[in-house]
């Protein structure tokens, strides 16, 4: 079956099963709180063993998607892939949709990038194209080698892109994923940071598929080895490896920043995902990106001049001593956005019988005592 989904999922997120976790969400609590992002999925669940998806994630709308944010990047460790960072680093900016999928699906989810844009944007084609795609691996689950993904399941990801509430768990780029080893796949969450008298809203979203067993922990509370994984489905069937895996973080933010800001921002996602107990597995490609959709004109070449005058741009942005709530604001969004992961994710049995168990949220309140 494919299908193509922006929508909310049923179960209940980490928030809603009153786990105790600090600071303002948005509306949604998802990236897509920040005015003009959008996010759309192509899932890929076929036969027994394909598991698989693409995830779009869209800086500005569909019409205006090509004007340049400012943005940076980091890596935590580099075992995986993120396409256009060259270029980021070197211009500070982002532009186009960014993708997530798998790790043998890099090229057929960039060419998605450039037909869609041929379609849609046949002026801004007629240039270089160097998207933005990333990466997490999910060969337990799902046949990797096989070319399920490809170039019109990314474009169809690109289509169903909406802002508004984002499904989570095993969807699109995070269907075959796994996180602490339970079922992972996708996650976001937001907060809302006060400036003056502005306030302005930080989203994160990440592609989870790191992290082993012991590690686990909840709002403080380590409880990874505490936790039956027993899957009635397939008894027979053996667990992934630990600690295998890779995370993508993307953070987007209305606030106006400066690109190295962006990659600032950056930075501070590692400490969300350690609160979550994570020490950073070699075998973990963990990539991340940050952009700020502020000054929508200012990196865009020769807008409002003259012709022929090459004139100048315009950049307004947070004061680098006033950034500590929007670094704050990350760490918070990343550790609620891979609670929220944990919480969507239900079994799922893929390739050769692999399974991959659903944490047991009732156990899980039962060791956190709550509810």
């Amino acid at each position: 079956m494919s299908a193509s989904d922006s929508g909310s999922g049923s179960r209940p997120r980490a928030r809603e099963l009153g786990l105790p976790l600090p600071g303002t969400p948005g509306p949604h609590n998802a990236i897509t709180d920040v005015p003009g992002v959008h996010v759309g999925y192509t899932t890929l669940i076929e036969g027994d063993d394909v598991r698989t998806g693409v995830t779009a994630i869209l800086p500005r709308p569909a019409a205006t998607v090509e004007a340049p944010c400012a943005a940076g990047w980091f890596s935590l460790n580099g075992n995986g892939e993120m396409t256009g960072t060259a270029w980021l680093s070197e211009t500070g900016t982002l532009r186009l949709p960014v993708l997530i999928t798998n790790t043998h699906a890099i090229g057929p989810a960039h060419r998605g990038v450039i037909d869609w844009t041929a379609r849609e944007k046949p002026h801004t084609a007629a240039e270089w194209l160097l998207p933005v795609v990333a990466e997490t691996w999910d060969g337990y689950l799902n046949a990797i080698n096989a070319p399920s993904v490809q170039p019109h399941h990314a474009v169809a990801a690109i289509d169903a892109a909406r802002p508004g509430p984002v499904t989570e768990g095993s969807v699109g780029g995070g269907t075959g994923m796994n996180c602490y080893a339970f079922k992972g796949g996708n996650g976001t969450a937001s907060r809302r940071v006060p400036h003056g008298t502005a306030t302005y809203t930080v989203g994160a979203f990440i592609q989870a598929n790191f992290g082993s067993r012991k590690e686990l922990t909840v709002c403080g509370t380590p409880v990874g080895t505490t936790l039956s994984t027993e899957n009635p489905m397939e008894q027979t069937a053996q667990p992934r490896p630990p600690g295998s895996g890779s995370v993508i973080a993307v953070i987007a933010t209305d606030a106006p920043l400066l690109p190295q800001q962006c990659t600032a921002l950056t930075r501070r996602v590692p400490l969300g995902l350690a609160r979550t107990g994570t020490t950073g597995s070699h075998f973990s490609g963990d990539l991340f990106l940050a952009f700020s959709t502020a000054n929508e004109h200012a990196f865009t070449p020769g807008m409002g001049f003259p012709h022929g005058d090459p004139g100048y741009s315009d950049l307004r942005f947070i004061p680098w001593n006033r950034m500590d709530p929007f670094y704050e604001a990350v760490v918070e969004a990343i550790e609620e956005a891979v609670l929220n992961v944990l919480a969507a994710s239900e079994t799922m049995v893929g390739r050769d019988g692999h399974w991959s168990p659903g944490v047991p949220i009732g156990e899980l309140l039962g060791v956190l005592g709550v509810g």
